[in-house]
This record gives structure tokens, sequence and C-alpha cells, in this order.
């Protein structure tokens, strides 16, 4: 479900695939290629949050931020996060069911261990990994770490292009 709350209406690339079983509301941007899956929530009514190109939201995740979130390309945020960062890096990647408290600042080519917990207002640099509760930066992201997130991103480019070829019910 898309909905607009005070004026504003989310704005969807055309070439995004949103499942209709989502919940879009509000001051909420979604770029050229992104998909997002059954269950996300995108809840753009404190803030904006704008996810940038060829990124994935997978099930059940949330995206709310009081302040405003920027997420960038090529993000693959995967099943049940809680993501109520204000940025994330092009190509980083968020664990299943990790949990980014409001404020956390990623860098570009982060990774994040699925359960994990980062606190409120953390700011981490580039190619960080981070695990625990609390997340600490356990290690720097290697090329065998970067293939994999690729990878990962690249699953959900072309599960876009074919849900997106599909089409709607009539």
């Amino acid at each position: 479900m898309i909905r607009s709350l005070g004026g504003k209406t989310p704005q969807i690339h055309p070439t995004a695939f949103v499942s209709e079983a989502a919940y879009i509301i509000g001051d909420v941007v979604i770029g050229e290629g992104c998909s997002i899956w059954p269950g996300a929530v995108i809840r753009g009514d404190s803030a904006r949050i704008s996810i940038g190109a060829f990124s994935n939201i997978q099930d059940n995740s949330v995206l709310h931020s009081d302040h405003g979130a920027i997420i960038g390309d090529y993000v693959t945020i995967g099943h049940r996060v809680m993501c109520h960062a204000s940025r994330i890096g092009d190509r980083s990647l968020l664990g299943n069911g990790c949990v980014l408290n409001e404020g956390a600042e990623l860098g570009e080519y982060c990774l994040v261990a699925a359960g994990a917990v980062v606190i409120e207002g953390m700011k981490v640099g580039p190619r960080k990994i981070l695990a625990g509760v609390p997340a600490r930066e356990r290690g720097e992201v290697l090329d065998r770490h970067l293939q994999l997130m690729k990878a990962a991103n690249d699953s959900y480019i072309a599960r876009t292009g074919r849900y997106k070829a599909q089409g709607d019910l009539e």
C-alpha cells in the first residue's frame, strides 16, 4: 500500500518494484531499479527517507527515522531489519534481523552481521564489519566479502526484473 501523508506522497521510480504487501507512506523517495518486498514498511512521517538506485529492502524490514535517512545505491537490507539509521553508505549490506538505532551512520561497503544491534548515533567508516550486541567493529571488509555482498545485491536486481515483467494480476 502506498499512501500520502500531510501532503507528501512517496516518489517511486517507474523501474522500481514495490510489493503490493509493502506499506510506504509520506516523504519517501525510492530510486531506479529498487525493490521493496512483502511486509516491508517505509514510514516517512517524521522526515524524508531516500533510497538510492538498485537497493533492496527485503521482507518484513522497517525503515523509519525521526531526522531523515539516506540509503545509498546498491544497498541490501536483509529480512526483518529494523533501520532507524540516518545514513547507509553505497553497497553496504545489513544482515537479517539486525537493528540500527536512530542516527547511526555507515560508510560505503559496510557489512552488518545478522542479529547485530548498532547503537544510537554510532558513526562507522567505510569497509567495516559490525557484529554483536551491541555491535562493534570486528574487522575490514575484504575482497571475498565484497564478492558476496555484490552477489546478494545482483540476485535482487535480477528478481526485480522478473517481478516487474510479471505485471499485475487483472
